[in-house]
Order: C-alpha cells, then structure tokens, then sequence
C-alpha cells in the first residue's frame, strides 16, 4: 500500500514544509523541529519511497513532487535539503501559487558535474548506485560521512544524520538508486530563472557535495533570489549550525508578513 508518512506540528498562519535529502526521512529535522514549529505550523515528510512512507518504487522528479504536493498545505514555505531541494524547486516550477517562497539548502539545481559547471563527478554517482547493489547500508553511510566532512562538530554531526537513518527501515534500494538517478540527470538551472517568488538559497561553505563556486554562478543567473553562505557549515548546516540556520527561517518570515 502506497502511504505518504505526513506530521504536522505547531500553529500560525506560516506554513512550513521541510523535504528531507537522499537516503534519509524527517527524522533529520529532529534538531530544529522544536524551535521551528514555535514560530510556524511545521509539516514534516518523508519523501515517497523513504522512511515510513512505504510502498513507492523509484520515481521521477514531477511524480515526487506531484505526490508530496498533493498532500500539502493551500500555501506555504518550501524548504528542501540536497535532493528535497530539487523535489521543492520542481513544485515551485509546476504549482507557484501553492510556494509562498522557495528555500533550498546545500542543493543545487544540477548536482551532477559538467563542463565548467561544478558538481559530484558522475561516476562518483555511479560508483554510489554499483555500490548500493552490494552493500547498501554502508553505502549510506559513506554518503553521510561525505556530508559533514570538514565542520568542527563532524564526528557528532554524522552520527545524528546517521540515527536518523538507522532511526527507521532503510529505503529499498530501488528507491535510492531512484534518488541518485535524479541527482545524476536532473538540471533546472534555466528551468528556475524564471522564476518569481521569494527564492533563498542556504549554503555550506564546506560542503564537498555542492561546491561553493556555484554560488556566485547561481547570484548572476537568478537575481532574483539571495544567497546565505554558512562559513563554518558543510552539507548539513541546519544540523552543525542549528540556531544561526532557525534565525535565518525566521528572517525570511519577517519579509513574507
């Protein structure tokens, strides 16, 4: 049976939706859930095929969105980590009266390195799915690692990842192979150019997943949206920096009112 696992917690009229990265559920947010869902009505998701939201096989990146979407709030604040980014900027794309604003975090709108374009080299991400098939829970775990390379609190920042993950039963392999193929294949550069809502772009300095060269590529292509560079942060900075990553929620709040 197909199931999306959907939490909702706090109250007020600013809605918040936070998508969770690849190989992950909503388990992540346990570190900011309590201060956010002060401040605003929090939905916490499990990506289809992830976590408690059993039963889905892979899937594209319109039919992720299309099912999270239909599960949502009339209006809110989108937020996506990593591969959340692309599910968030895919709904942003095809429903933007449903976005009240866009917010992406350690994510870009093309993961895969290519050219000039900085990125995960592809047959990283193709070492990632081979290796999946052999041992995928250590698989996960190496990709966990890679996200909190590099910050003070490394050590301790992969271990929460890694508890969220353990937390619940691993997602088939299907569905991850699913999550790479996306991260792999999908580029929306162009695709968010034009778009015209409240747009902000949260980033790791550290973060060896999502260069931080693309930023300032990303400042000139999208003008429209800003940027937030975390200097002491890598892939995972509302984990490493849970406080500094609440205030700026709160600040982009203050500009929606």
């Amino acid at each position: 049976m197909k199931n999306i696992w959907w939490q909702t917690k706090g109250e007020g009229n600013c809605h918040l939706v936070l998508l969770h990265g690849w190989g992950l559920n909503a388990q992540v947010w346990d570190c900011i859930a309590p201060e956010l869902s002060s401040h605003f009505t929090l939905h916490l998701v499990d990506l289809p095929g992830y976590g408690r939201s059993e039963g889905f096989g892979a899937l594209a990146l319109p039919q992720m969105a299309d099912i999270v979407l239909s599960h949502a709030p009339q209006k809110a604040i989108w937020l996506g980590w990593s591969l959340g980014g692309l599910v968030a900027s895919q709904i942003a794309l095809q429903s933007p009266e449903r976005v009240s604003a866009l917010v992406t975090v350690a994510s870009s709108p093309c993961f895969s390195a290519q050219g000039d374009w900085a990125g995960i080299k592809p047959e990283v991400l193709a070492g990632f799915q081979q290796q999946l098939s052999e041992d995928f829970q250590r698989t996960v775990e190496r990709f966990l690692a890679l996200q909190t390379l590099g910050t003070e609190t490394a050590r301790q920042d992969a271990r929460e990842l890694k508890n969220a993950v353990l937390s619940l039963p691993m997602p088939p392999t299907e569905v991850l192979n699913g999550g790479l193929e996306i991260l792999k294949t999908v580029d929306l550069r162009d695709a968010l150019g034009g778009l015209t809502l409240p747009f902000l772009r949260m980033y790791g300095r550290l973060d060896g997943l999502v260069p931080r060269k693309i930023v300032p590529l990303l400042d000139d292509m999208w003008p429209q949206s800003e940027s937030l560079v975390f200097p002491k942060a890598a892939h995972a900075p509302f984990v490493s920096h849970p406080a500094a990553f609440c205030e700026a929620l709160l600040a982009l709040k203050s500009r929606l009112v």
